[in-house]
């Protein structure tokens, strides 16, 4: 009986149909750096200082620059390891009585200015930026300012508590509804993020949005790789993921045109609305059908599938099944990622590396973006970055395989963060690159990791074990903005020893896996449990049919050897 791989090979692996869904989806991925990594541009912190009025009007009077204002009127540094006194401290002086002159106000008041009274900012504050940010506008800085760590930690809460839930919807529902139920709650839980009154309100709708967000974002991915063919599948899988990056770039660009949060916000969550259009355009997914016995329905999307490819489907597609027949409708349950000693191990692993790799991406960017100088420049510089890890990709992911790339990019990333720890202050440029070094390596192992993790398990719990595992890196994501400035607090370096040590342990880790070069994706929970057989089988089968081919040339050459004689 033909499977699903088998009728794609005669109607076309990536015709004009996987083309024209797979682009559509691609902007679905661009769609999501916004929500990822948007707290960039969403919190950022400029510089400031206490707001005081009546300071402000004797720089008025007195003629004043910015930089003679704060000289005359603000504390200077600290202590060091301490924040400026000058951005959450101000001097208790009335600025409004009449001895205080323009030349040195202070000095009648104080011999030295370190004796004088500090207090707290009572006013608010002054921002050095002609832009806004949810920093801005509810002041965390200061003793607030663990709350934008809480703001980017809200939405790696959503994607995890999201990750088993939409996992089993769009397993036991199908990806389809799944894409276009996340599509709208994600989508208006951004807009409410933009014109919301408060802090708490906006928590709450950033975990809203994370919640439903990262499930969309992998209901597309597997929709793609489950409608191309075997030799396209990893391409595409790369490339979908490219798409990421392209939209890290655009939001760069955004960012610059639009300074203002909530104009920002709004510009890159309305448009998602769009994507509801994926309803006529974007079928759901035949192996899906098979899995839930839902035949006749797979078959008619197979034969849209050649209709629109411009061939003709094969004879005997009325008896597409998998491949391997079950007598029940499979239902996904959690369970099924430990069923057997196989997918034991691989969950295991799995989970392991994406947590690294969530640590580890976040991490790094957390520490170029304490290093920078020009928030957009920075951010561009390292988003380019990561163009070179999917070529990287492409260009060896059929010649090596998977593994082997995943294990190295992994040690790779390890090595870049344990150089970073020697590297003077003043080689700024040498740390960057070497950071950027790292940025790729891991960059390529969260493209990897998702690609191997989609093909490690059966059809019908192939998103719920993309899901769970996944979910590791969101507790990643919850806890690297924590766990990385309070490691600063105790030597800057060690949060790169962290670093290391996950990406060297990560790197072991991986070639534990089977590799899944030129292997159909399982279907059933046995395709699964005997990966590393079919590729070891796969290997062996071509060896023979080299040996055999070796054999049979010299016996061709003797016969006709012996007819020209004739």
């Amino acid at each position: 009986m033909p499977t699903v791989d088998s009728v794609l090979e005669q109607v076309g692996e990536f015709g004009w149909f996987q083309k024209q869904v797979f682009l559509a989806l691609c902007l679905l991925s661009a769609s999501f750096a916004p929500i990822y990594v948007g707290i960039v541009f969403l919190g950022f912190t400029p510089e400031h200082r206490c707001l005081s009025p009546g300071a402000a009007e004797l720089s008025r009077r007195c003629g004043w620059s910015l930089a003679e204002e704060l000289n005359f009127t603000a504390p200077g540094p600290g202590p060091q390891g301490e924040a400026f006194p000058r951005q959450c401290r101000s001097y208790e002086v009335d600025w409004n009585q009449s001895a205080l002159g323009c030349a040195d106000p202070l000095a009648g008041l104080a011999a030295n200015r370190s004796h004088l009274p500090l207090g707290p900012c009572r006013h608010g504050w002054a921002y050095d930026t002609a832009g806004s940010s949810i920093v801005t506008e509810f002041n965390l800085v200061c003793e607030d300012s663990w709350k934008v760590g809480l703001f980017q930690s809200c939405v790696n809460v959503g994607f995890f508590l999201g990750s088993l839930g939409i996992g089993y919807i769009a397993d036991r529902f199908g990806r389809k509804l799944c894409l276009l139920a996340t599509i709208v709650v994600s989508a208006v839980s951004g807009i409410l993020m933009a014109v919301t009154p408060d802090y708490a309100s906006l928590l709450l709708f950033r975990t809203l949005q994370g919640a439903v967000s990262k499930g969309s974002w992998t209901a597309g991915y597997t929709l793609i790789t489950e409608f191309v063919g075997l030799s396209y599948r990893r391409t595409v899988a790369i490339l979908y993921q490219m798409a990421f990056t392209v939209g890290l770039v655009l939001l760069c660009g955004l960012a610059y045109v639009l300074p203002r949060w909530r104009e920002l916000q709004l510009v890159v969550s309305a448009p998602t609305l769009l994507f509801l259009l994926y309803y006529w355009c974007v079928p759901e997914s035949p192996r899906w059908l098979l899995s839930q016995k839902r035949n006749t329905q797979a078959i008619k999307i197979m034969a849209h599938i050649a209709q629109k490819n411009g061939t003709q489907p094969p004879a005997d597609l009325k008896m597409l099944s998998l491949e391997e027949d079950v007598t029940e409708k499979l239902s996904p349950a959690l369970a099924d990622l430990f069923r057997t000693p196989q997918l034991r191990k691989h969950t295991c692993i799995l989970m392991y590396l994406w947590f690294t790799s969530s640590v580890v991406y976040q991490g790094l960017i957390m520490h170029v973006g304490a290093t920078g100088k020009n928030l957009y420049l920075d951010f561009l510089y390292s988003a380019l970055g990561e163009f070179p890890a999917a070529l990287i990709i492409l260009a060896t992911i059929d010649r090596v395989g998977r593994l082997y790339p995943l294990a190295v990019s992994n040690l790779a990333a390890g090595a870049a963060c344990f150089a970073m720890i020697f590297i003077p202050r003043d080689l700024h440029w040498l740390s960057i690159t070497v950071a950027c070094v790292g940025r790729m390596g891991i960059t390529i192992v969260f493209q990897m990791v998702c690609l191997v993790n989609a093909e490690l398990y059966p059809t019908f719990i192939r998103n719920l074990g993309v899901m769970v595992c996944s979910s590791l890196c969101d507790l990643g994501g919850i806890i690297t903005p924590f766990l990385v400035f309070r490691l600063i607090e105790v030597w800057e370096s060690l949060p790169l020893v962290l670093f290391a040590v996950l990406s060297l342990v990560a790197g072991g880790m991986t070639l534990l896996l089977p590799e899944t070069k030129g292997v159909t994706l399982p279907e059933t929970i046995e395709d699964a449990e005997n990966l590393r057989r079919k590729a070891k089988s796969k290997e062996n089968k071509i060896y023979l049919q080299i040996q055999t081919s070796e054999q049979q040339a010299p016996q061709r050459d003797a016969s006709l050897g012996t007819e020209g004689q004739r």
